[in-house]
């Protein structure tokens, strides 16, 4: 799949409230993600290249070096003033005497015509004598959509200051709504479901709610370009032979990560009962459970030098519990559990009896078809620190696909151990009543408050870039969600299995009767939102949704 180039521009403002952005909402007509509030922005046009002889400041070379381009950095650039005059109305532009457009410009008449593609933003330069101040826009952030979604954009994100005598109007198509609006309240807004804003929106207000002027923005932005995505091909090794791995594929982060030289050093499959040290003091060791839930195995994590602490025993398998054993020559205090699924923690008791180790998980919820036997020592709350020899954990409690889910956080390392909360090449099963869809994407979206480097699942190889893998876990539910409330709303009342056909259309019907557990999860979570309710069987549309 083709990733298409894409540019935001968002705008800042200084008030005597303090510093503003400038968000749009998306029409509620939206196929992905409606009603959502995001910075101006879209695809870069073949056109873009033409704009370049009307532009001032840094030439395109000097941009691309900035933003780790071969060329086409300048073109990104013009591509954020452009959309952002079509979608918000407001052009970052100077005119003959070399001052910024203001609201009286008749370039401002001219908005639709680009909008509807009629002219180009090189057109409109020549026309009415403008050039286009490079110089006054800073590149703040790289986002590239993550594997999964139908389309993917390779997205820079760029900030301004917004021309004064300019007033900001949505386009009435794409946008219906425009606010400026502080970050930090942007941000809690979303929090208390006022908001719709998506991860990469979310992000970037994190970043200006840092800031308390857009000269210290600017100044920040400018001396701070973002770290470029890996784009090289990585070589590793599978079965005995070297591969070379593209970006993207499951091994790639692992082995840039474990091989920065690049010598080619590192395997490239998981081989149940090799140990793999993935992180300074951290050994992975896969169960040989492979299956369609488990993947390659589940991965036992043991955290130490002389001492250790083992994270998910894995199953109570004879083999696996004497290869920890081996590996920690019995040296054993304590283990820690993320929950309860019988792939995850019955080896638990095996390592007590043989150890005499402590146990920190929380227990089985009662009548779940889980691991009834676990009896952990100890039921550590949200935010606690648990000590090992590799370093501190954080305790999070991460409900969703399971009501007793912890996810631990290596402090040092900014290493998040994952469990089942986010996996690797697949989306978790959310299967009620004890898998519960809106605290699965609400702790989603608390992960994205903690400092993280890299996630270290319990199927699968490391995951770099943790916010693009949660973003895409995220917008993959939204977007399902959004196609359940569309069927709901348009077969209302309706049994479970009719939605399911409906809101599922795209997966084979062999496995509706697993998609309908998933929907039936929607289907609560838009309950729990006040968009939907349940009678006798039936699901209803609320009237007001």
């Amino acid at each position: 799949m083709d990733i298409r180039p894409a540019a935001t521009l968002i705008l800042l403002r200084d008030t005597s409230e303090g510093l503003q952005v400038l968000l749009l909402q998306r029409t509620w007509k939206a196929a992905f993600m409606p009603g959502y509030f995001v910075f101006p922005g879209g695809a870069v046009d073949v056109q873009e290249p033409h704009g370049r002889e009307h532009a001032i400041g840094p030439a395109d070379a000097e941009i691309s070096q900035i933003m780790s381009l071969d060329e086409g950095g300048a073109d990104y650039m013009l591509a954020a003033v452009r959309e952002c005059f079509e979608e918000a109305g407001i052009l970052l532009a100077l005119d003959e005497q070399g001052a910024l457009v203001d609201g009286g410009h008749p370039v401002r008449k001219e908005r639709m015509p680009l909008f509807k593609g009629e002219v180009s933003l090189a057109d409109l330069c020549q026309k009415h004598a403008l050039t286009i101040p490079l110089d006054r826009v800073a590149y703040l952030s790289h986002w590239i959509t993550p594997p999964g979604p139908p389309r993917r954009f390779d997205t820079r994100f760029f900030v301004a200051t917004a021309p004064e005598g300019q007033d900001a109007s949505h386009d009435g198509v794409e946008t219906i709504d425009h606010v400026w609006i502080d970050p930090a309240e942007a941000l809690e807004e979303h929090r208390s479901g006022k908001r719709l804003l998506g991860l990469p929106t979310i992000r970037t207000l994190r970043v200006l709610s840092d800031f308390d002027t857009t000269e210290a923005v600017m100044r920040y932005a400018h001396a701070n370009p973002p770290e470029p995505y890996p784009s090289q091909p990585w070589p590793a090794v599978r079965k005995g032979k070297p591969v070379t791995l593209e970006p993207g594929s499951p091994a790639y982060d692992e082995a840039a990560k474990l091989d920065p030289e690049g010598e080619g050093s590192t395997r490239a499959e998981i081989v149940p009962g090799e140990a793999v040290e993935i992180a300074a003091g951290v050994l992975r060791l896969t169960a040989p459970n492979p299956g369609m839930m488990t993947g390659p195995g589940t991965n036992t994590y043991l955290l130490g030098h002389e001492r250790f602490t083992v994270l998910d025993p894995g199953p109570d398998e004879p083999a696996h519990i004497e290869r920890i054993l081996e590996l920690t020559g019995g040296v054993i205090d304590q283990v820690v559990v993320t929950h309860t699924h019988i792939d995850h923690s019955p080896g638990t008791a095996t390592l007590k009896e043989k150890t005499g180790c402590r146990v920190f998980g929380w227990p089985a919820p009662a009548g779940a078809s889980q691991d009834q036997s676990f009896e952990p020592d100890d039921q550590p709350e949200h935010g606690d620190l648990i000590v090992t020899e590799a370093g501190l954990l954080k305790v999070l409690h991460t409900p969703g696909h399971a009501s007793n889910h912890l996810c631990y956080l290596l402090v040092d390392q900014e290493l998040l151990f994952s469990g089942d909360h986010i996996m690797q090449g697949s989306t978790v099963v959310i299967n009620p009543p004890d898998g519960d869809m809106k605290a699965y994407i609400e702790s989603l979206y608390e992960l994205l408050t903690e400092p993280l480097n890299y996630i270290a699942p319990a199927h699968g190889f490391l995951m770099a870039r943790p916010e693009a893998v949660i973003d895409y876990l995220i917008t993959h539910r939204l977007s399902r969600e959004h196609k359940v409330a569309k069927a709901l709303k348009e077969l209302s009342p309706v049994g479970l299995k009719d939605l399911t056909a409906k809101a599922y259309d795209d997966v084979p019907a062999a496995i509706h009767g697993l998609a309908a557990r998933s929907a039936l999860a929607h289907l609560l979570k838009l309950e729990a939102d006040g968009r939907a309710r349940e009678e006798d069987g039936q699901w209803f549309r609320n009237d007001h949704t």
